[in-house]
């Protein structure tokens, strides 16, 4: 039942990665129609609704390294789990950005240097924000997350709400966070693009790592002392 859980979270972060990503470098500015911001955000969110109505009854749906240390953090997820899951997110999330490199590949003047979805601060944040204002917004938009989640996901929560609460969740960060870091609060996420950028997108890959790890502990850590009785553990049935 353990390797479905990893091969559903691989395939999830596959997904999220894919059309997240995707949606950013090939319909965002698409002349005349693209997508933009808004859109780009939507389609953040809506793969976690879609994959959270396919997969989260398998695996629970994280899709994220720091969703899955943030439920363990939070008393939601056994700890045994969290290597696994997040070497099935890593890799699922390479998949995705190597299958987007070899459709974006395909047009005429394709050039990495544009930064292929990659997050950054600095010189490569959207609005060239600094690694302060980067790593805060990172560690709060995570947090808030994960607060979300935890709430969504609770037993008592009422039922069948989760994927669209934490849908819109993702939604309404990707909004406000795109232009300070082009929105990462997924480690994997960001992995995936980096490795096909390179250069200045490896260099500043730690910031995407440390900051939503360290958020996602926090949502975790402050949901269950808000609510100390931890419900629904979130990795599919058993």
């Amino acid at each position: 039942m353990n390797s479905k859980k990893y091969a559903a979270e691989l395939i999830g972060t596959f997904w999220l990665t894919f059309a997240g990503c995707g949606s950013a470098v090939l319909a965002a500015a698409f002349p005349q129609v693209g997508i933009g911001l808004l859109g780009v955000s939507l389609t953040f969110g809506l793969s976690v609704v879609t994959m959270a109505f396919a997969i989260g009854h398998i695996s629970g749906c994280h899709l994220n390294p720091a969703v899955t240390v943030g439920l363990c953090a939070g008393g939601r997820f056994p700890g045994s789990q969290v290597i696994p899951y997040i070497v099935a997110q890593v890799i699922g999330a390479i998949a995705g950005a190597a299958l987007l490199y070899v459709i974006a590949s395909g047009k005429a003047g394709f050039d990495l240097a544009g930064g292929f979805a990659s997050n950054g601060y600095g010189d490569h944040s959207p609005g060239k924000y600094s690694l302060v204002a980067g790593f805060v917004c990172e560690v709060t938009m995570t947090a808030m997350f994960l607060f979300v989640i935890m709430g969504a996901t609770h037993g008592r929560a009422p039922a069948g709400f989760a994927p669209l609460a934490i849908g819109l969740a993702l939604v309404m960060i990707h909004l406000v966070s795109i232009p300070v870091t082009n929105t990462s609060v997924n480690p994997a996420r960001s992995t995936g693009p980096a490795l096909f950028v390179g250069g200045w997108a490896l260099q500043q890959l730690w910031l995407f790592w440390v900051a939503p790890l360290i958020g996602g502990v926090i949502g975790g850590v402050v949901y269950r002392w808000l609510s100390d009785e931890p419900a629904g553990i979130v990795e599919g049935r058993k």
